[in-house]
């Protein structure tokens, strides 16, 4: 079943439910995006970078009590960027 964008969101937003769990993805997902650029400079700071992105983001969903939704579904790995982004717009921008 192929699903639009806005249901992407809505289920991302499901999965991500606590408190802690959303700080983990906000600064966890920023930090992966982030390194990879950074690879073909500074492999260190951005392997660096993408483990501990990685390892916030494993910790959010060890708090949430699911999997990580990109295990079902490789495109999640698109949504949590576009996720954060939609969040930083509707608290920074929006306000």
């Amino acid at each position: 079943m192929k699903r639009t964008l806005d249901e992407y969101m809505e289920i991302y937003q499901q999965e991500h439910s606590r408190p802690l769990t959303r700080l983990t993805h906000f600064v966890g997902i920023p930090m992966i995006v982030a390194s990879l650029p950074l690879f073909l400079s500074k492999p260190r700071a951005a392997a660096a970078l993408f483990v501990g992105g990685w390892a916030l983001q494993l910790l959010g969903h060890r708090i949430e009590g699911n999997r990580p939704a990109f295990m079902g579904d490789p495109f999640y790995l698109l949504v949590g960027p576009l996720w954060v982004a939609r969040e930083v717009y509707e608290t920074v921008v929006r306000r």
